[in-house]
């Protein structure tokens, strides 16, 4: 039974100590790294003919940090191996591999290994190339690479790529640190550690089992000599504009990218990654196919065909400047710390959580008393982590107390709020609300991703309430398969979920929701005459970017439809998210389970919480959606045997005279306790 009515019965009965997971945000958009297999990338090996490993490197000299003048023949010829390893601060892979080459370099010191840093993006600042030196801990030099001399000359192509030397200045390796990371995924520990294998060979006079791999970073672009202009897009006139309206949201001073791009030597500095991420479809993050010739989604990310071309022929055609008269006037960003202005109400965690450099973490789960007298509506909200750049998503539901002050998190519409990087803010339109109800306890799970260094966070929510009850309560309601089972191997394994609609909705938008084995999504709506239509399309779904779907024109669901979700699954070798392909794989909250998860958020045009005699007339006389999906035997109340063990608590909780039945309205009165 639920405190709160939902649009639909679920075709499959499900067990909801399964279920604390189950209402995820609606407004989720996040980090970069993409979830398929066509966009992921992990380290592999690659032919020894084409790395170069076994020649000799060239005579490379460059200045450190400090002053020092290196010669990497010369220090090669003083050590028994030289690691020479690319790194940058504002790459977040890179930075994710910074402990693992502090703990190397340590561990080789005393065995005659040197190495060398270098960072070969030149928007990054002395000052962040010596602060994350002195994080780490790095003893060796620290070289900012501004016009990658030595990056062309080594050949590197990515931040994260280690060159291993011997004596004879010999390429003995060059590829990735280890696979623990990669783009779109993490391990708790590598599989293969080939920096480590080479170095060791090297020590032995011999050459490693792996002599190159790739090493998956932000890619790098050598700078032209002598840029010649072919194409007449430039800068000034039109690039700066696409780059402000897709890009600067998050990248840029303040923002919660790793890096800004407000400047035409900011995008410069990041041609190699802009134009792969953007040839790739991975930025700007938007996944849905298109379903007509107009956008049906009104928060559409995707670049324009235009926009695509101009900016990949203006990277690739001497990116010329421009008429500096041209130039857009730059944007401007609210200094307020809460976007939503001051809120009426802040939630704040009551302790810190302690977040590790590396690996992965388990979901926090938190409580945080709203200490509310009576129900208040929700008109905006914003989520604030204090660690953004470790907070892979913030999930935030409403728990209530039953009537022996016992604590219940089984409903299933207390989804409250969320925040990833990019999206924490939910603001609705006049008229439109969500209720926050007296006494409401929030539950905070909080998702953590170590990206090299420790840190703590203190997560709050701040909320701006509605001066009156909206026309419309926005809901939330949920099409899911929490008995999936996906065979181990299996890489394109097909789930599903039904959601029967039982009266008239205004649908507003969609989220799919999978974990690291997810791999294609689909809405499909079934009308009652049997005509059907695709609602959303995500082909590439993926995990890391938890995207919203709103829905441009907010369609009319009449009652007796059905919407369809279907869900393809990886579960191969081939999926370099996947943590163990010889498991099969069932519903679980933890990233390394599975989940398929269809979310809705919706109106019932029925109801109309700004006339309290009607909602009170619904509320008295009508079993809440969910406990008529109990009621088996459909007279109007349920029994104990039908709730079951499962949701005996509950039973318990709404069963004000003990009786053994609950009714309409003892469900209906459980809300507001």
């Amino acid at each position: 039974m639920v405190a709160d009515r939902i649009i639909v019965r679920t075709s499959i009965k499900f067990n909801f100590s399964l279920m604390k997971f189950t209402l995820l945000a609606l407004i989720i958009s996040a980090a970069f790294c993409p979830a398929t297999e066509a966009l992921m990338e992990q380290p592999r090996p690659i032919p020894l003919r084409e790395s170069g490993a076994g020649r000799m490197v060239p005579e490379i000299k460059c200045r450190a940090l400090n002053g020092t003048e290196i010669s990497l023949r010369s220090l090669a010829g003083k050590k028994k191996a030289v690691a020479v390893a690319f790194t940058s601060p504002t790459c977040p892979l890179s930075a994710k591999l910074m402990p693992t080459l502090a703990a190397l370099e340590k561990e080789f010191a005393a065995e005659g290994v040197g190495f060398v840093f270098i960072d070969p993006t030149a928007s990054d600042t002395p000052e962040a190339i010596l602060a994350a030196a002195r994080t780490h801990g790095f003893s060796g030099p620290m070289v900012h690479d501004k016009d990658m001399s030595v990056t062309a000359a080594l050949g590197a192509v990515s931040t994260t790529e280690v060159f291993v030397m011997d004596p004879s200045s010999t390429l003995i390796y060059r590829g990735a640190v280890d696979d623990q990371y990669g783009l779109g995924y993490a391990k708790d520990a590598p599989k293969n550690e080939w920096l480590r294998d080479a170095l060791r060979a090297t020590l032995r006079g011999q050459r490693p089992r792996i002599a190159a791999t790739t090493a998956p970073g932000c890619a790098l672009a050598l700078p032209e000599k002598k840029p010649a202009a072919t194409t007449a897009v430039t800068w000034h006139g039109r690039v700066s504009r696409i780059v402000q309206a897709n890009c600067q949201d998050c990248h840029r001073s303040g923002g919660i990218a790793p890096f800004s791009l407000e400047s035409r030597d900011d995008v410069v500095s990041r041609v190699g990654m802009i134009r792969k991420v953007v040839s790739k479809g991975i930025m700007p993050p938007w996944f849905a196919s298109p379903l007509g010739e107009r956008s049906a989604f009104a928060n559409d990310r995707s670049l324009t065909e235009s926009d695509r071309s101009d900016l990949l022929a203006w990277l690739d055609g001497g990116r010329p400047e421009g008429n500096s008269a041209d130039a857009p006037a730059p944007r401007r960003w609210a200094d307020a710390e809460w976007a939503i202005g001051k809120p009426d109400a802040i939630y704040e965690l009551p302790r810190t959580v302690d977040i590790k450099a590396t690996g992965k973490m388990d979901y926090v789960n938190i409580e945080v008393e709203t200490g509310l007298m009576e129900d208040k509506w929700v008109q905006s909200l914003e989520v604030l982590p204090t660690a953004p750049g470790q907070v892979h998503h913030v999930l935030i539901f409403i728990t209530k107390t039953d009537g022996s002050g016992r604590r219940r998190v089984q409903d299933p519409n207390n989804f409250f709020a969320a925040y990833v990087p990019g999206s924490n803010i939910l603001q609705y339109p006049a008229g439109y609300a969500k209720k926050l109800p007296r006494g409401a306890v929030l539950r905070f799970q909080l998702h953590y991703t170590p990206t090299g260094s420790a840190t703590q966070d203190r997560t709050r929510l701040g909320v701006v309430f509605a001066k009156n009850p909206p026309r419309y309560e926005v809901k939330v309601a949920a099409a899911l398969n929490p008995r999936l089972s996906i065979p181990p191997g299996a890489e394109n394994h097909i789930e599903k979920a039904t959601l029967p609609v039982s009266f008239d909705v205004r649908l507003l938008s969609l989220m799919p929701h999978a974990h690291v084995r997810g791999k294609s999504f689909r809405y499909e709506l079934a009308d009652p005459d049997g005509t059907r239509r695709t609602l959303l399309n995500v082909p590439r779904y993926d995990f890391n970017w938890q995207l919203l779907y709103r829905l441009a024109e907010p369609p009319l669901i009449p009652a007796g439809s059905r919407i369809e979700v279907t869900a393809a699954f990886d579960n191969s070798a081939n999926n370099p998210a996947n943590p163990n392909p010889a498991q099969r794989v069932r519903w679980g909250e933890q990233t390394d389970d599975e989940m398929l998860i269809g979310y809705m958020e919706y109106v019932n045009p029925a109801e109309n919480p700004s006339n309290p005699e009607a909602a009170a007339a619904i509320a008295t006389n009508t079993l809440p959606a969910f406990g008529r999906r109990l009621d088996t035997d459909k007279d109007g109340r349920v029994s104990k045997a039908e709730a079951g063990a499962v949701f005996a608590d509950l039973f318990n909780g709404l069963d004000a005279d003990r009786d053994g039945f609950v009714t309409a309205q003892e469900a209906n009165a459980g809300a507001h306790r």
